[in-house]
Parts: C-alpha cells; structure tokens; sequence
C-alpha cells in the first residue's frame, strides 16, 4: 500500500503533507491552473477530507516512480469515482499530484462544497 493512500484513509492529513514535497503540482479536476507547493495543498487536502463522503480506494496501480490511486466518494448525493496519480521525485516524495474525477456533475459537486470551505 501507498503511504499515500495509508495516510488518506485514516485521515491523517499531515502524514499525506509530509510525503510532498515541498514544491509539489497539484492539478485539480476543477481548477486549470496547478498549485504549486505544500502549502497551498493543505488547505485542498484538509477540505476535501470533509467534503468527500463514504471516500474509499478501490484499487492502486504501481509503476515506480509512478502510482494510481483509484477511488470512489459522495459529495451530497453525488457519486463519483476519480484517482489520484501521484509521480514520485528523485527524493522519493510526490513531485506532481494529479486528480482526475468522472462524471462532470460530480466535479460540479465537489467543485461547489470545496468552494464554500476554501473561501
């Protein structure tokens, strides 16, 4: 298992922040420019623990340096299924940070309650 992911499901979100690196890419499905750093990740990864309902990953692929992260969530009613692709750096902590989510009104969903705890 990721330490990644061990850390997602048992929302420990500081164990997730201290496996980027500290100028990390993060590209959102709901966003087109990428964030860029540790700190402007934490308040994304803290928020979307909250928001992210019944969150569980269903599978992860392994292709070192590289890793999928298959999951599925609810956000109200919602249910979505995404994965996060995590690139790993020379130092062995997540460079690049990749979410991508299906269907559209799923990423409206998410796109919305992160809104409301992000402003």
């Amino acid at each position: 298992m990721h330490p990644f992911r061990a850390a997602i499901e048992s929302s420990d979100v500081e164990a997730a922040l201290a496996l980027l690196h500290e100028d990390v890419v993060f590209k959102s499905p709901a966003v087109y420019t990428p964030y860029r750093g540790r700190f402007a990740v934490a308040p994304i990864l803290l928020a979307v623990i909250k928001v992210f309902e019944d969150f569980e990953y269903t599978h992860e692929l392994s292709d070192e340096p590289s890793h999928a992260l298959l999951f599925k969530a609810r956000v109200g009613d919602m249910h979505l299924e995404g994965c996060d692709f995590l690139h790993a750096g020379p130092d062995g902590r997540i460079a690049e940070f990749t979410v991508m989510i299906r269907p559209l009104k799923g990423i409206q969903a998410l796109a919305t309650a992160m809104q409301s705890r992000l402003t």
